[in-house]
């Protein structure tokens, strides 16, 4: 009964339950424990990290105020200064010449540790003492001042580490000597720099309090507390919804004992990242029951779809329409049915065309040969006719002693013969020379001694090749445009030759100039797209130009209303791409 009730499944419902059973369900099921393991193995290795870098911090901080407490030692014990301080001065030249003679290397102590100690200063009451830079009166503002305050509840010999505002400070008294009618003690700044240095760099991922003995923040990194009153408790610093905390106490040391490092990390934010993964968890379950299942109908519905598409190009043949089917070689049943029925049509396709159509295709392509040659025979007659023509007109001149006309007859032809002849694209600039100068003749012809032109061409550029024209064109506007509505003589002239290795090509005019707002223009047509406006001679020429040398040749205009026009362009020797 059982098997006859999966033999009622589709198959597309066959693959995917066999897929829901046999792997989405057990791939989600791993990646859920797998998930869990990581987190808890993440958390894990960031605790260890984290009190890693407490202890570290712990170590550096205690080797900065060992060393200050230890310079504080130094002045404790140093007998010239403790003779210095409780020593009574007769007057100011006395104090002065014993500070000169036995206070020189006192004070290089501090001075060997700048980078822990910010400053260092002795206050004593000893009313013969003058005041120096490091030296200082203990004044009744002084002795009002909070460290100072906070020093005297203290009646320790050692160093006290007191912290008050802004900085930290060891305050000792210099009682070594055990003499004197005098009160001495020593204050000595930390360097809160190279605190805040060492928290930055700790490496513990949250916030670190140093806190007293007393409970209350001296130092942190937790921005949200006001530890420069040094009277928040810790127990009052407000804490992440899940906090991780680790505690670092000082202990076998007279000055620190007492002392702890605090720190906080929120696990919120260090499983974040781990966090993010349990979204890609579910997005990758979706993809995997999705896709799959998609798969899994189009491979069932394949079955299906290929033998219909069997079934409508055998209907084809039927009406003479021989397709076959696009099919990549497969080994079922149905690949090898398409196989079959794609190979039977080509055979049919190609005896019809072996036998009827080949025959048609070649009479088709000799009629269009013959066309082809009878257009071309075509096309050549308007030339000859007129090259005909010109040369009857200028043999006419010739006999009538018109030798003028004649001349101008056959540059005429020359550039006619030449404008046509399309199976040269490139030309020497020798042979595009000749060109410009028959056209100026022509021109000169035209105007008389309106129009002079100078034309000159260094040795070492006549056999580069350029493509054909090019020149030409410019040429022309500059007569046309540029001379023939100039009231005076005109004169053109024409340059070509190196510069900087490149080939040079300059051309001026003396006629009326361009105005600035056209000249912007016709640089913005020259530059434009390929579209053909106004001058098309030039706009041919630049774009051929484009098209033979890209972006490595320069091409500039300059002109001034009424004095004339300067055309210049750089080409380099062998254009990037170039069929000769």
């Amino acid at each position: 009964m059982g098997k006859l009730h999966l033999n009622n499944i589709k198959l597309r419902d066959k693959l995917l339950l066999m897929y829901l059973l046999s792997v989405f369900i057990p791939i989600v099921v791993t990646n859920v424990v797998f998930y869990h393991v990581t987190t808890n193995n993440i958390r894990n290795q960031k605790i260890r990290d984290a009190n890693i870098a407490l202890e570290k911090l712990q170590r550096e901080l205690r080797s900065v105020i060992d060393e200050a407490a230890g310079i504080s030692y130094l002045y404790y014990i140093d007998p010239v200064l403790n003779e210095h301080l409780n020593r009574t001065y007769e007057s100011d030249i006395e104090y002065v010449e014993a500070f000169n003679t036995a206070m020189k290397g006192v004070f290089n102590k501090s001075e060997q540790a700048y980078g822990t100690i910010a400053s260092t200063v002795i206050y004593s009451d000893n009313p013969t003492i003058l005041t120096s830079g490091t030296i200082l009166p203990l004044t009744d503002a002084v002795r009002s001042a909070d460290w100072y305050a906070q020093f005297r509840r203290t009646s320790v010999s050692y160093p006290v580490l007191i912290h008050s505002g802004n900085d930290f400070s060891f305050v000792q008294r210099l009682d070594y000597a055990a003499s004197g009618p005098y009160t001495q003690i020593v204050k000595i700044d930390l360097n809160m720099s190279t605190v805040r240095r060492l928290f930055a760099d700790s490496g513990f991922e949250g916030s670190v309090y140093f806190v007293h003995p007393d409970g209350t923040v001296q130092y942190t990194d937790d921005r949200e507390v006001d530890w420069r009153t040094g009277a928040t408790p810790m127990s009052t610093v407000a804490l992440p919804e899940k906090p991780i905390a680790f505690s670092k106490h000082y202990a076998n040391n007279n000055y620190l004992n007492g002392w702890s490092l605090h720190g906080v990390m929120d696990e919120k934010a260090v499983l974040q990242e781990v966090r993010k993964s349990s979204a890609f968890v579910f997005y990758m379950a979706c993809i995997n029951f999705l896709l799959p299942s998609l798969i899994i109908a189009a491979i069932s519905r394949s079955i299906h779809v290929r033998l219909v598409r069997i079934l409508r190009h055998m209907k084809k043949v039927k009406n003479q329409h021989f397709e076959t089917i696009p099919y990549e070689e497969s080994r079922d049943e149905i690949g090898q049915l398409t196989g079959e029925f794609n190979r039977m049509t080509q055979r049919i396709d190609s005896l019809i065309h072996d036998v009827y159509m080949a025959d048609i295709q070649k009479k088709d392509l000799e009629i269009k040969r013959r066309q082809a040659q009878l257009q071309a025979l075509h096309s050549q007659i308007n030339p000859h006719f007129l090259f005909n023509a010109l040369e009857t007109i200028r043999m006419r001149s010739l006999i009538k002693g018109e030798a003028e006309t004649a001349r101008t007859i056959n540059r005429l032809s020359k550039i006619f013969r030449k404008s046509i002849v399309w199976n040269r694209d490139w030309v020497t600039v020798r042979e595009e020379m000749e060109l410009i100068e028959c056209f100026l003749e022509i021109q000169k012809y035209r105007f008389g001694d309106k129009l002079e032109y100078r034309l000159t061409v260094e040795e070492a550029v006549h056999d580069l090749r350029i493509p054909k024209m090019t020149f030409l064109p410019f040429v022309e506007n500059a007569s046309i445009h540029g001379i023939e509505s100039s009231p005076g003589i005109g004169l053109i002239t024409v340059h070509i030759g190196y510069a900087d290795g490149r080939l040079a090509f300059r051309l001026t005019d003396n006629g009326v100039g361009i105005p600035p707002e056209r000249l912007e223009s016709i640089v913005r047509y020259l530059q434009g797209g390929d579209e053909m406006g106004e001058h098309v001679g030039m706009k041919n020429a630049y774009y051929r130009l484009k098209l033979c040398y890209k972006d490595s040749f320069d091409f500039a205009i300059r002109s001034e209303e009424g004095k004339g026009t300067a055309i210049e362009i750089l080409l380099p020797p062998k254009p990037e791409t170039a069929v000769v």
